[in-house]
């Protein structure tokens, strides 16, 4: 039998997928944050943010990944609701 050619650390299909989409919905949450008028309003999400993904970065099972990507999806769409009634 044949050794593959890729190395251990290679993403499957679907792993890579996943992290597409998480890498989507960070960049979607930061582009949203940089909406907030308060610097320290500002400031306090972007760090939230950031931690909220270092602290989920070793999550591996599928169906809490789908459940944290679904989850953040929420969030972002609550700040963006929250943004628009804050310019309106």
């Amino acid at each position: 039998m044949a050794a593959s050619r890729l190395p251990p650390a290679t993403l499957t299909l679907k792993q890579f997928i996943r992290r597409q989409q998480v890498l989507l919905l960070y960049r979607r949450i930061l582009q949203a944050i940089r909406q907030v008028p308060n610097d320290s309003d500002r400031r306090y999400l972007k760090d939230w943010a950031r931690e909220e993904f270092k602290r989920n970065k070793s999550a591996t099972e599928e169906d809490a990944i789908r459940m944290m990507i679904t989850q953040g999806n929420m969030q972002l769409k609550e700040l963006e609701k929250s943004l628009a009634l804050a310019k309106s």
